[in-house]
């Protein structure tokens, strides 16, 4: 079985090969991201990101064919992001692959963005086994949920304003720091002294599993505020505590969350999922309580054609909802992973 993906949920057009022919294998996979073009504007423009998509998805395809050496006649099925995202950007993908599937008389799985997220770990070198939890930091996403199998998710917390990645990105913004946002408040946070700037840690000792970021960005503006103006050194340390205390909190509330569903594997996925510190303190804490930590290769952490070509295959092979013939669609830019 050979499975084409296609992600078009924001600002990165992904397509990718997955085939089940003799082993499960990521045949082929190709990424074009649309940062350059966005950062003259400090953010995502919607109406750009839809028509670059335009421009992206034939090429991207073409390169994964000949990369795969696999032609359009052995495509078995077309996987592609049904949401949540930009409606825009969204549209762009579901409507080629509708349109690829229906000329191929193959059928169409139209895939869940987070789920695609949450099932990237098992392209990697030593993936889990099912059940698990997982720790879901993609975008405007923070959640942990439980694992069952494919599609068989229950939701165990969630954020209740601003997700870890959103609150990367504001206090960047607040730091002065260009976009992509977090990536770089990573970066200044390596520069910054530990322990000099102290922050709140939201939620961390809720009853719950629940998480909460907004007051923390909130507390990093009024450090801002307080000071006429800021040096390198200041913003680097403000950006360590802001890291060191967003790490802090999604660590406990993740391990917290295995425990209680008496499990020992912890899946971590999204963009925020590749923070070097948040990788080292989670193996850490794992490490002690015999819990092992599983992530998606570093290239496969923000979004990919990938998660989604692999997501739709093992809805094919697993028969889940959600496979169909090609024709009529919708998309979906707001849709709860519990419900895919």
């Amino acid at each position: 079985m050979l499975v084409l993906g296609i992600e078009s949920s924001c600002d990165e057009t992904g397509i990718a090969l997955y085939s089940s022919e003799a082993g499960d294998v990521l045949l082929s996979h190709a990424l074009y991201s649309q940062i350059a073009m966005h950062q003259e504007y400090g953010g995502v423009v919607p109406e750009l990101a839809s028509r670059d998509h335009i421009r992206r998805v034939v090429p991207l395809l073409r390169k994964v064919l000949a990369d795969g050496r696999r032609s359009l006649e052995q495509i078995d099925a077309v996987a592609y992001t049904q949401g949540p995202g930009l409606a825009g950007a969204l549209l762009v993908g579901a409507a080629f692959a509708e349109a690829l599937a229906m000329a191929l008389a193959v059928p169409v799985i139209p895939i869940n963005h987070l789920e695609g997220h949450l099932l990237s770990p098992l392209l990697s070198s030593t993936p889990p086994s099912f059940p698990f939890v997982a720790l879901l930091v993609s975008g405007g996403h923070t959640q942990l949920m439980r694992v069952a199998g494919v599609g068989d998710y229950q939701l165990l917390g969630e954020t209740l304003d601003d997700a870890a990645g959103e609150a990367f990105d504001k206090t960047a913004k607040l730091l002065g720091l260009g976009y992509p946002g977090g990536p770089a408040l990573a970066a200044l946070a390596e520069r910054g002294r530990a322990g000099v700037i102290k922050l709140p840690r939201p939620l961390l000792k809720s009853a719950d599993l629940d998480f909460s970021f907004s007051g923390l960005k909130t507390a990093v503006m009024l450090r801002v505020r307080e000071s006429i103006a800021l040096g390198e050194q200041q913003k680097a340390d403000i950006a360590c505590g802001f890291q060191e205390a967003i790490v802090e909190v999604l660590v406990t509330k993740a391990l917290r969350a295995v425990a209680e569903c008496g499990l020992k594997q912890l899946v971590v996925a999204g963009g925020v999922g590749a923070n070097r510190q948040l990788r080292c303190e989670l193996d850490l804490a794992a490490s002690k309580r015999g819990i092992s930590v599983h992530y998606p290769e570093l290239a496969l952490c923000t979004d990919n054609g990938a998660m989604i070509a692999l997501a739709g295959a093992l809805r094919l092979r697993t028969s889940r909802a959600g496979v169909k013939p090609a024709g009529a669609f919708v998309i979906r830019p707001r849709w709860p992973l519990a419900d895919a």
